[in-house]
C-alpha cells in the first residue's frame, strides 16, 4: 500500500471513498478499482480498510492509501479534505451514520454526531472535490443518501439527512451543467451490509425480495453516472414503490413507510 497520496500513479484516476471498510463503501472501492482507479480509502477501522486495500491490490492492481479518520472529528475531516485537495477525479461519500432510539430520548452529543457524518462531512469533502475538479478535468462526485430521504416515516434526523443529500446533490449538479464535473445522489434501499445491525435497527420484518446486494447496487449507480444522471434509484421494486407512495397523501405515504419497515424507533 502507498503510504503517501504523492506516491499515487497519474497515469490511472484516483477515486476517494468514506465509508470504505465495509458495505457500499467497500463496494464502490472494489468496483473502482477494477475500473483502473487508485484508492484513497477513508474510515475509522485500519484494520479493515487495510483488507479493503489489500483486496483492490491483488485482485485489480490499484495503488491504494488507507486514510484512516473518525468523520465526527473536524480534525479528522480536515485530513480528508487536504487530501481531496491535493487531487482526486472521483469522490464518493458513503460514510453514513445511523441511531436507533427516539429523537428526544439520544444524546445530543450523538445526534451531533450522525449530522456531522451524514451531512457536514459530505459538504466539506464535496466543496474541495468540486473546486479541485473544476480547476482540472473535471471529475465526479457520488452522495450517499437512502430511500428514508424520499418518503417520510418514523425517522427523523436520520431521514432529514437523508433528504437534505439528496438536493444538496441535485441542485449541485444543475449549477455545475456543462463543466465536466457532475454530483450525484444515490438513494438505496435496503442494502446486505452492517448499516441496520451498527444502529441497532431491528429489520427482521422486512421480506427478502426488498434486499440488494452491494455490489448491484454500486453497479446500478456507476451505470446511471455514466449516463451522466444526477439521480440513482437501484432495484425495479424501489422504483414502483416510490412512484406508487410518491403520488400519496402525506399521512397515508408515512404509514405505508412505517409498514415496510421503518416502523421501528429510531431518530
Amino acid at each position: 500500500m502507498a503510504d503517501s497520496a504523492a506516491e499515487a500513479r497519474r497515469d490511472r484516476p484516483c477515486a476517494l471513498i468514506t465509508g470504505a471498510s465495509s458495505g457500499l463503501g467497500a463496494a464502490f472501492a472494489d468496483r473502482l478499482a477494477r475500473d483502473g482507479h487508485d484508492l484513497v480509502l477513508v474510515a475509522r477501522d485500519a484494520g479493515r480498510l487495510a483488507e479493503v486495500a489489500r483486496r483492490a491490490e491483488e485482485r485489480h492492481g490499484a495503488r491504494c492509501t488507507v486514510l484512516p479518520a473518525d468523520l465526527t472529528a473536524a480534525a479528522d475531516r480536515r485530513k480528508v479534505t487536504e487530501r481531496i485537495e491535493e487531487g482526486v477525479d472521483f469522490l464518493v461519500n458513503g460514510a453514513g451514520f445511523g441511531v436507533s432510539g427516539s429523537f428526544w430520548q439520544l444524546d445530543r452529543k450523538v445526534l451531533e454526531e450522525q449530522l456531522a457524518v451524514n451531512v457536514t462531512a459530505p459538504q466539506e469533502f464535496t466543496h474541495a472535490a468540486v473546486r479541485t475538479m473544476l480547476d482540472g478535468a473535471g471529475g465526479t462526485v457520488v452522495n450517499l443518501s437512502s430511500i428514508t430521504g424520499l418518503i417520510p416515516g418514523r425517522g427523523s434526523t436520520y431521514a432529514a439527512s437523508k433528504a437534505w443529500t439528496r438536493y444538496f446533490s441535485l441542485g449541485l449538479n444543475e449549477a455545475l451543467r456543462g463543466t465536466g464535473t457532475q454530483v450525484m445522489v444515490l438513494c438505496p434501499g435496503f442494502v446486505r451490509t452492517e448499516f441496520h445491525a451498527r444502529a441497532g435497527i431491528d429489520v427482521r420484518q422486512v421480506s427478502e425480495g426488498w434486499w440488494m446486494d452491494p455490489d448491484d447496487v454500486v453497479d446500478r449507480c456507476l451505470a446511471d453516472a455514466a449516463r451522466g444522471r444526477p439521480f440513482s434509484l437501484p432495484g425495479l421494486r424501489n422504483k414502483v414503490f416510490i412512484a406508487a407512495v410518491s403520488r400519496l397523501p402525506r399521512p397515508l405515504a408515512q404509514r405505508v413507510n412505517r409498514m415496510l419497515g421503518n416502523a421501528g424507533a429510531r431518530a
